[in-house]
């Protein structure tokens, strides 16, 4: 499905009274869940367990355990 696509669908899928912030907000939305399926396609994800080291990490340099 291209981008326009998507969006046409997106759009007739809101209800006829919704706002120019709430499609906005769904752009939004849409755009954010794409952007992150190509950053898992690219392999450019971080691991649970590196996660959790670096929020360890960060935590204990500002005294939170």
């Amino acid at each position: 499905m291209s981008t326009k696509e998507a969006v046409l669908d997106l759009v007739k899928k809101l209800p006829d009274n919704c706002s120019l912030d709430d499609i906005q907000y769904h752009l939004y939305v849409l755009q954010t869940i794409e952007r992150g399926r190509a950053e898992i396609a690219q392999g450019n994800t971080v691991s649970h367990e590196q996660v959790k080291q670096e929020l360890r990490t960060k935590w204990l340099k500002n005294g939170v355990k």
